[in-house]
């Protein structure tokens, strides 16, 4: 009773909206008004899980099944995020999740660990071009693969790509950036990744598109890119500065502008974060291991240091939201697909991942930015925003 006495007191300092909170026979309101959604504990979850890292404890206990939510989880974990200034880190306590190596070798593995969990798996719940970053949704009635094309050609847009030209896409993915820019514009391109499922599946498209003459993937770290020996006119990397680190920022800015042609393009499209933070603890042990996101001023600051001059910067936070939104629904809808692949836990983490970076764009906990930078001067490009 004690036990349970001390979490209930813990859990009431959330109170911004009204839950409900079950266990062990009894209810208690936290809050003021008709409770949104509830919260049904299985077992007490011990007060030191708690002020150690709200975060692992409510996370692992809903992997575990020792909590399910009675509503939507969307938004549940809408209305318990929204608060997450109130929870508890002990960060020296956790110093190995929050402070990773970031060596060649621990990236790579922590990358691994993401993407390379299967092909077919992503499948399930991207849409056709596979893209595993923000869309980008123009219309209200846009559907996620639209998003997603529209996003490509914003950015390729963007870039102000002329034939001929040479690309370099760092994080390239399943390569639908690369194959894209391509088709339209007839560019020479390279892509790099530390996965060996995006590797292997982005050889397969570009020989499959009939595109082996234009585009070219390998799989290299970004440190490798200055011995590499290629120039390129034009760089874009998408969703990939997240797993940099941040004591590598500056490295990785350097590297690029080590390949880049003076007056290129750079496009840097990023989770991003008010300001600087470690993450959160759960993210970093089951999602993302290694992973930061990094503020938008500690780019800005690191991008001065390689004369990159910045064009434009926008913000898609919204997008995000809703692209996820899509990503969970889909994932729902292929659930008994994903069950021959994966065990219970591992589905509940999943989805209360999507459901949880949702809620966290919602309500501006992280945020994503693209960056139009030129590397020196470029007075060549229009002057409009809008080209």
């Amino acid at each position: 009773m004690l036990e349970e006495q001390a979490m209930i007191t813990f859990l009431k300092k959330f109170d911004e909206h009204p839950f409900l909170v079950k266990i062990n026979g009894h209810e208690h309101l936290i809050g003021e008004g008709a409770p949104t959604f509830t919260v049904n504990f299985k077992k007490v979850i011990p007060l030191k899980d708690l002020v150690t890292s709200t975060s692992l404890a409510l996370g692992e206990a809903y992997m575990d099944g020792d909590l399910d939510i009675e509503g939507n989880l969307y938004q549940a974990l809408d209305n318990l995020l929204g608060q997450m200034g109130k929870f508890s880190t002990d960060e020296h306590h956790l110093k190995s999740i929050m402070f990773p190596s970031s060596s060649k070798k621990n990236q790579k593995k922590e990358v691994s660990s993401h993407y390379d969990i299967g092909n077919d798996f992503y499948k399930l719940w991207l849409d056709e071009t596979m893209s595993y970053s923000c869309g980008y949704f123009k219309h209200e009635d846009d559907t996620l693969y639209q998003a997603q094309k529209n996003k490509v050609d914003y950015i390729l847009e963007k870039l102000y790509l002329k034939e001929g030209m040479t690309l370099l896409d760092i994080g390239c993915g399943w390569g639908f950036l690369l194959i894209e820019a391509a088709k339209k514009y007839k560019i020479k391109g390279t892509g790099i990744t530390l996965s060996e499922e995006q590797y292997k599946e982005c050889q397969k498209r570009i020989k499959e598109e009939g595109l082996s003459d234009y585009l070219e993937v390998k799989l290299m770290d970004y440190r490798d890119l200055p011995s590499d020996g290629k120039m390129y006119d034009r760089v874009v990397s998408v969703g990939m500065l997240e797993h940099v680190g941040r004591e590598n920022y500056q490295l990785y800015l350097d590297c690029v502008s080590k390949v880049m042609k003076d007056g290129g393009l750079f496009l840097l499209h990023f989770i991003s974060a008010l300001k600087e933070h470690p993450g959160d603890p759960w993210i970093k042990k089951y999602i993302f291991p290694g992973g930061s996101v990094p503020s938008l001023r500690e780019v800005m600051n690191c991008m001065a240091e390689d004369n990159f001059h910045t064009q434009d910067i926008e913000d898609l936070r919204l997008h995000y939201n809703r692209t996820l939104l899509c990503w969970e629904k889909n994932f729902k809808d292929h659930i008994e697909e994903a069950h021959t692949m994966f065990d219970e836990r591992f589905l509940r983490m999943w989805d209360m991942y999507l459901s949880a970076c949702a809620a966290t764009f919602h309500n501006g906990i992280i945020d994503i930015h693209q960056i139009l930078m030129t590397k020196g001067i470029n007075n060549n490009l229009p002057m409009t925003r809008w080209y």
